[in-house]
């Protein structure tokens, strides 16, 4: 596994109701976004969109780019940034397709619980893999 560290910027944003959140995005990655309540919870799901995101370019075969250096990467005076960071990131050699078995009923459970998060049955059996492997 090719492990590679992406730049990411923080920004500090409002919502309509003039809540303060904060919104992350990978200049490298366009379409990689993230955000969260506090600054803590937007660097996590930073990792979490990282991942997810490149999972789905080596799934669909495309092309990883390099990660920038941090020193590389311009400032936009219309972005509230708070704060850059390097976010890693394995990079899977390949996706593989498994063949499990469980029960129906469960089975039933995944496909509604992941249709109403929005998410594809794999999509949602490879996150709750994920929590399972990974340390907390």
């Amino acid at each position: 596994m090719d492990v590679r560290h992406y730049p990411v910027i923080v920004e500090r944003g409002e919502n309509n109701a003039g809540e303060v959140g904060f919104g992350s995005f990978f200049p490298d990655l366009p379409g990689c976004v993230s955000g969260g309540d506090s600054l803590d919870e937007a660097l996590l799901n930073a990792e979490k969109a990282l991942a997810m995101h490149i999972g789905a370019m080596v799934r669909d075969g495309e092309d990883i780019p390099a990660p920038s250096m941090l020193s590389a990467i311009g400032h936009d005076q219309e972005v509230d940034e708070v704060l850059r960071a390097l976010v890693r990131v394995d990079v899977p050699a390949k996706w593989v397709t498994v063949n499990v078995s469980m029960a129906e009923t469960l089975l039933q459970r995944i496909d509604v619980t992941a249709r109403e998060i929005g998410m594809t049955r794999s999509g949602f059996l490879m996150e709750a893999a994920r929590r399972m492997v990974e340390p907390i």
